[in-house]
């Protein structure tokens, strides 16, 4: 590989914790600004929805269609991560997001919002593997968790302060909801200004053409996938010839895409990766936690605001004990990785947390106690503050350089691919149940079916009369345990798959470091020769770097 000249020291050595907090202050900003606008909408939701008109089934999809979207693009802004500038990559994720922020709150109806969100999840799924991987680039491994553990702690004040700042925004008069969406537009022109100035990364440049048919046949594939499970159940029957022409859909996208990505010479999703036993364990693991992560606590807004009858800031204030035990966790565990290097421990840890924390959700009612809801949720979120990040670590412990933008975004991918088909199946399920359970009601107390009431699928309580609005506020209590319930189940297979994760050391190489390592034992070793059992988590099958499947890297430059 050919390289520019460097200043001294850069590429030779790691950089000081400072150095290091000066080139990610403008990339933290940028994660908060994606956060808040992400999160800010959370309690004011059900607001919004009442006052555009909308239904439970669209609630849901506006929620979907952003994850939908991130999840889409995501292995795409990954693969462009590895050939070209992940600096200017993220700066232009960030104005997709806020553009798509601002639109957002012009919104005159459900369709349109949706619509939207749909632009800000294209920004959002480059924040969310970008970040990884620009951390990936400018620290080690070993000290790689302690950092993560900052950008858990920057997530979780944004997830405390976004609901809380968009309850005040609703509940203030003179601001309306639509300044949810318009808020962050400053706080994301100072990150953009930040990033130019103190980022300066390397750009690895490749000769080949990017595989643009797998980069949307991938996520054609998955999309046709979650609106079966998105629409099936409501708009038409699960057993329909609807859903046997989504299903066939689904499965020939993907079966092409497969051949697709085994074929070219540079796959947005390199085969020898998927080989791997850490990465497939990791990919399993984190579609699991999507799914409780998402899956669950996005319906936590409505909980306290439709059972309860708490305002939206309440309701802001009321998830702070999950949002608590997910910053400490976060933060914690980074620092006694970093100073450690074992990481399987809190993995294992966290995700028995996250078991133990959604079951005990699941029996929660319209009349369980706040404490006990707010320790539930604390446990939760100590949980998955000890996952979400770390699972990360562990796959880009043993990534090549030239594949950390790959690999890191196919695990990203499979997580809000969890979130995405989390939010849709749940959301579903307990719309369905909680229409049962409002007629249920109502024919007890001897009135009307709950569609002929209307409170089958409006959240406008307002205008119900009382003796309804009673059912409806209990439905919607007694119905949400049922979502914690299959997060718990789901997040069950996580804790299983990390358990047989293999724990390998944490490298202090980091950057052009590990690519000149990577090169050396190319030019040096016959693949297999002298490789250890674990060398399968670095390279499937005992491939060498810049094997089948993989781009040739040929400049180096620094941006």
């Amino acid at each position: 590989m050919a390289e520019e000249a460097e200043r001294p020291g850069e590429g030779s050595r790691e950089m000081s914790h400072r150095e290091v907090l000066q080139a990610l202050s403008g990339l933290f900003m940028a994660m908060f600004v994606a956060m808040l606008s992400a999160t800010i909408v959370a309690n004011a939701l059900p607001r919004i929805i009442a006052e555009l008109g909308g239904n439970q089934s669209q609630y849901t999809w506006v929620v979907t269609a952003t994850l939908l979207a991130a999840t889409a693009t995501t292995p795409i802004w990954g693969k462009l991560a590895d050939r070209m500038s992940k600096k200017l990559l993220v700066q232009s994720s960030i104005v997709i997001f806020v553009t798509g922020s601002v639109l957002a709150g012009f919104s005159q109806n459900t369709e349109t919002l949706i619509g939207f969100r749909v632009l800000q999840g294209l920004g959002m799924g480059g924040l969310q593997a970008l970040v990884q991987i620009v951390l990936g680039s400018v620290v080690s491994p070993r000290q790689r968790g302690r950092y993560m553990g900052y950008i858990g702690a920057v997530m979780a004040v944004a997830t405390v302060g976004g609901p809380l700042l968009g309850g005040l925004i609703v509940d203030a008069s003179f601001l309306g909801w639509r300044w949810c969406f318009w808020v962050g537009v400053p706080i994301a022109v100072v990150a953009l200004v930040l990033l130019q100035k103190t980022l300066q990364l390397p750009v690895v440049k490749v000769n080949t053409s990017i595989d643009w048919l797998g980069a949307m046949l991938i996520p054609g594939g998955i999309t046709v996938l979650l609106l079966w499970v998105t629409f099936a159940g409501d708009a038409f029957a699960w057993l329909s010839w609807q859903t046997a022409v989504l299903m066939a859909a689904a499965v020939v996208l993907l079966a092409v895409a497969v051949v697709v990505e085994r074929r070219v010479s540079d796959p947005v999703v390199p085969p020898r990766l998927l080989r791997a036993r850490t990465m497939v364990l990791a990919i399993i693991a984190s579609a699991a936690i999507g799914i409780a992560m998402f899956g669950g606590p996005v319906f936590f807004g409505q909980y306290f605001q439709i059972a309860r009858g708490y305002s939206p800031t309440e309701a802001g204030l009321l998830t702070v004990p999950m949002v608590g035990g997910l910053m400490i966790a976060t933060t914690v565990s980074g620092q006694l990785i970093s100073r450690t290097g074992r990481w399987k421990r809190f993995l294992v840890a966290g995700t028995a947390l996250t078991v133990t924390g959604l079951a005990l959700l699941g029996t929660i009612d319209h009349a369980t106690s706040l404490w006990l809801v707010g320790a539930y949720m604390a446990i939760l979120g100590v949980g998955v503050g000890s996952t979400m990040q770390n699972l990360v670590l562990a796959v880009q412990n043993g990534l090549d350089y030239r594949d950390l933008g790959a690999g890191t975004s196919t695990v990203t991918f499979f997580r809000s691919l969890g979130g995405a088909a989390g939010v849709s199946v749940v959301g579903a399920v307990l719309a369905a149940h909680v229409t049962d359970l409002i007629n249920e009601g109502l024919a007890g107390r001897g009135g009307a079916g709950a569609t002929q009431s209307g409170g089958s699928t409006s959240l406008d309580l307002s205008e119900l009369p009382p003796s309804v609005r009673v059912v409806v506020e209990q439905a919607y209590g007694d119905g949400t345990a049922l979502v914690f319930l299959i997060g718990a189940a789901v997040a069950a297979i996580a804790f299983v798959a990390v358990l047989f994760l293999r724990e390998t050391t944490l490298r202090t190489t980091v950057g052009q470091q590990e690519t000149a390592d990577d090169e050396t034992r190319a030019d040096d070793e016959t693949p297999g020769d002298d490789e250890t059992p674990g060398d399968d988590e670095t390279r499937a099958d005992g491939e060498a770097p810049g094997g089948e499947g993989t781009a040739r890297a040929d400049v180096v430059v620094r941006s």
